[in-house]
């Protein structure tokens, strides 16, 4: 009896194999597949460790002394600060309350683009006319930076809380409406002509054809439309926000608060994150054959 070889390794050589020669050794072709397609396999054992090896140098570091706690604090004071604004509060308002301030932006502007962007680039996927309408339009203001439209939409709507959602709004609107248009350009002609042959309308090839085919490239642009909503969240709270995370980082900067500009960041990266492995999960269960056909 031979005793089971390491995954990528011949059983000859599993015993020498260490634990970093495990972990980046390269996955064996599953049945059926001849050498395997590249890039496949699991990456979070990896990923894992990445984390731990920034945290451990991050804390190296800082207890070194090689860099003031003003430009890198130490993750000790970075926690404190968490637990302060946990508890007592940071620029008038808890963390919590900061938290929920910026999710109801992002998520009430995502919201909106969802109903308004994946329309707009299917129509525009679909038909000519909407295409030629709503195309430049798109194109000219995409490459702007939120920062260059602020002042217009401050002028336009005042300095509420929808002037903060429409500018998050805009920036997500883009890219979706663009994925979603890539998203109908990719489906293939003879799906098309399989189903107009079998007697379906053009309606029923939009729903049933297009829109199904195009749903991967739609949940890619709602992943990029998200990140693009955080990073435009810090823009739109400059003006007139009393709470907020971007209104947080951006207090505790004018006060040189690099610990609390920290936490603040790490907030607002966890719920990016946890939000983008909530759409890779729906990309799981909705398009399973995604790259596979």
């Amino acid at each position: 009896m031979h005793s089971p070889s390491v995954v990528g390794f011949p059983p000859t050589t599993a015993k020498r194999a260490g634990f970093f020669s495990r972990l980046f050794a390269p996955r064996c072709a599953m049945p059926g597949e001849a050498f395997g397609a590249p890039g496949q396999g699991n990456s979070s054992r990896i990923a894992t460790v990445t984390v731990i090896a920034v945290l451990l140098l991050w804390f190296a570091v800082t207890a070194s002394g090689m860099v003031k706690p003003l430009f890198l604090p130490s993750p000790q004071a970075v926690y404190e600060k968490f637990i302060m604004a946990a508890t007592t509060g940071f620029g008038g308002a808890t963390l919590w309350e900061h938290t929920v301030a910026s999710l109801v932006r992002v998520f009430g502007a995502f919201g909106l683009a969802c109903l308004f962007a994946i329309p707009v680039g299917v129509m525009m996927g679909v038909n000519r006319v909407a295409r030629g309408i709503f195309d430049p339009l798109i194109e000219f203001y995409r490459p702007l930076p939120p920062l260059a439209y602020l002042p217009l939409v401050i002028i336009w709507f005042g300095i509420g809380e929808f002037s903060k959602v429409y500018l998050i709004f805009l920036a997500i609107f883009a890219p979706m409406a663009i994925a979603a248009r890539a998203g109908v350009s990719s489906v293939s002609l003879e799906q098309i002509h399989a189903a107009y042959s079998m007697g379906a309308t053009r309606f029923q090839v939009i729903v049933h054809v297009i829109l199904r085919a195009a749903i991967p490239e739609i949940l890619t642009g709602m992943r990029i439309g998200i990140g693009v909503g955080w990073t435009t969240l810090v823009a739109g709270e400059m003006v007139a926000a009393t709470r907020g995370l971007g209104y947080m980082v951006l207090s505790a900067s004018e006060f040189l608060a690099s610990d609390v500009v920290i936490m603040g960041i790490i907030v607002i990266g966890f719920f990016a994150f946890l939000f983008d492995l909530m759409m890779r999960y729906l990309e799981r269960t909705l398009v399973p054959w995604k790259g596979k056909v």
